[in-house]
C-alpha cells in the first residue's frame, strides 16, 4: 500500500490505535480525516497534531453514517481510503448480567460490526472511481481465539474478520484493496481507563503495522496476534485454554 498520497477517512481516530495510525499516515504525506463521537477528544488530537482534519459523528447511528459519507466524499472528492477502526469493548459476565439493558449490548454489536459493514458498502461506489482505493478493517487477535471475559467484543471481531475476507474477494475485480490490521492487546483505554495497561506499546505496534502495510501485506498482526492469525486449530484451542483459565 502506498501510505503517502492518500486521502483517508479514519473512524475512532481521536485516541489509541486510531490516533497512532492517523498520525503515521499524516506524517507519511497523506491527508487524514479522523472521526469520533467526542468533540473534546477530537480537539485534543488536533491540538497535538494540527495537520489532522477532525469531524464529529456517531457511527452507531445509521443516519449519521450516511451523512458522514456524504460530507466526506463531497468535501474531499479525492478520498480513497477508509479505515474502520472505531470499536468498544465491554467486560461481561453473561451468567450474572442478564438484567443489563439490551441497548448496552447492542451498541457493541452496532459499532464493532454494523458500522464498518455499512460504511464500507456506502463508500464502494465512490472508491471504485479513485486510484489506490482501499478499505482497512481493524479487527483483533481475539478474532481467532476469543477472550471469554469480553464475549461480545470477541464475537464482533471474528465477524469483522470474516466480512473482511469476503469483501476482499468481492472488491478485487473493482480494484479496491481490502486490508486487515489484527492488533493484540495494546496499551490504550479500550474498555475503560487502566484496563489495557498490560498491552503492547501503541507506538511500537503502529510502527510495525505501517511498515508492513507499506510493503504490501494484506493482513498484519503483531506479537501474540500475529501468532493467533497464523495458528493451527489445535494451537488456537490451546491459546483459548491458556487465556481463559478459571
Amino acid at each position: 500500500m502506498n501510505i503517502a498520497t492518500n486521502t483517508i477517512l479514519l473512524t475512532g481516530g481521536a485516541s489509541g490505535i486510531g490516533l497512532a495510525l492517523a498520525v503515521r499516515f499524516l506524517n507519511a504525506g497523506s491527508t487524514v480525516i479522523i472521526v469520533g463521537r467526542r468533540a473534546d477528544k477530537l480537539a485534543e488530537a488536533q491540538l497535538l497534531h494540527p495537520g489532522l482534519i477532525t469531524h464529529r459523528a456517531d457511527v452507531a447511528d445509521p443516519a449519521e453514517r450516511a451523512e458522514l459519507v456524504r460530507w466526506a466524499t463531497t468535501t474531499f472528492p479525492d478520498l480513497n481510503v477508509l479505515v474502520n477502526n472505531a470499536g468498544i469493548q465491554n467486560r461481561i459476565e453473561l451468567a450474572h448480567d442478564a438484567a443489563t439493558d439490551w441497548q448496552v449490548r447492542r451498541e457493541e454489536l452496532v459499532i464493532n460490526v454494523e458500522a464498518p459493514i455499512h460504511l464500507s458498502t456506502l463508500l464502494v461506489p465512490h472508491l471504485r472511481q479513485r486510484p489506490g482505493a482501499a478499505i482497512i478493517n481493524v479487527t483483533s487477535g481475539l478474532s481467532f481465539a476469543p477472550a471469554a471475559f469480553v464475549p461480545i467484543y470477541s464475537a464482533t471481531k471474528a465477524a469483522l474478520h470474516s466480512f473482511t475476507l469476503s469483501l476482499r474477494y468481492q472488491l478485487e475485480p473493482a480494484g479496491i484493496a481490502v486490508l486487515e490490521i489484527v492488533p493484540p492487546a495494546v496499551d490504550t483505554d479500550l474498555g475503560g481507563p487502566g484496563l489495557h495497561t498490560f498491552g503492547v506499546n501503541v507506538d511500537a505496534f503502529a510502527d510495525s503495522i505501517m511498515d508492513r502495510l507499506a510493503k504490501g501485506e494484506q493482513e498484519v498482526g503483531y506479537g501474540t496476534s500475529e501468532k493467533s492469525r497464523l495458528a493451527s486449530r489445535a494451537e488456537l484451542d490451546e491459546q483459548f485454554r491458556a487465556m481463559n483459565k478459571r
